[in-house]
């Protein structure tokens, strides 16, 4: 079994975001950079599911500039086999990204194409089906649960009310949501054989882009909340506030 994980480089998200002097990107000084939590689960992910088939191969890819190396890295020091690094620090759209990584991936043996959900730095949740569509697999995006039977795959996701289960035939590409299962630390044995992978740089298509970053802003600055007394005799000043100013009710 083939299984390729896409992931990405992204600012913890507790790191206090700073705008760069170009008004149009993160000023990367003082923030610490991880794995993108949701592309954990994609990766435990694959992991599970070559462990319970017994044999197989997990690949990790990442596009971006040298520091994705040691994104990758950590991926193969949580149990990954090899990774691809398409090395290019240039500004990227959702489709150029899409685009680069899909003519990586095409005519590559591929069972599973694993991803997750979004990035916790733009928040997009477009790449997965982009490059499913590109490569023309099949996509259920947001998955809860994964179980396959021979090549057929079935899983669960969240939807308003309930859950859906949907079947699909392999190969297929699927996004991975919190609660699909719970990542694994990498332990020091697996810190130091990761090392020792093979982890292969390559340059992909130039950057193609279609939307333009016009600029990047924080969002406003909370206002002070507001105490209006103590008791039931606070309820009329309190919904009155509601009304008036929060608009809620």
């Amino acid at each position: 079994m083939n299984i390729v994980v896409c992931v990405k480089r992204v600012p913890d998200s507790s790191a206090r975001v700073k705008i760069a002097a170009d008004g149009k990107s993160v000023d990367p000084a003082g923030i610490e950079f991880v794995l993108n939590p949701y592309d954990e689960y994609a990766v435990e992910e694959a992991l599970r599911l070559k462990e319970k088939a017994g044999a197989g191969d997990v690949t990790i890819l990442a596009l971006g500039g040298p520091e994705s190396a040691e994104t990758i890295r950590k991926a193969l020091a949580m149990g990954a086999d090899r990774g691809i690094h398409l090395k290019d620090a240039s500004p990227r759209d959702f489709f150029s990204t899409a685009s680069a990584i899909a003519a990586e991936l095409k005519g590559r043996p591929l069972d599973i194409l694993l991803f997750g959900n979004k990035a916790i730095d733009d928040d997009g949740a477009q790449v997965a089906a982009m490059i499913a569509t590109l490569l023309g697999l099949p996509y259920v995006g947001v998955i809860t649960k994964l179980e396959l039977n021979g090549t057929v795959a079935t899983v669960h996701r969240p939807i308003e009310g309930g859950t859906e289960v949907v079947q699909v035939a392999l190969p297929a590409a699927f996004s991975a949501q919190k609660g699909l299962n719970e990542p694994r630390f990498a332990s020091l044995k697996g810190i130091m054989a990761a090392k020792k992978k093979p982890l292969e740089e390559k340059a992909p298509a130039a950057a193609v882009m279609n939307l333009d970053l016009v600029k990047l802003e924080l969002p406003p600055a909370r206002p002070a909340g507001k105490i209006v007394g103590t008791g039931k005799e606070a309820v009329p000043a309190l919904v009155k506030l509601l009304r008036e100013e929060a608009k809620v009710v």
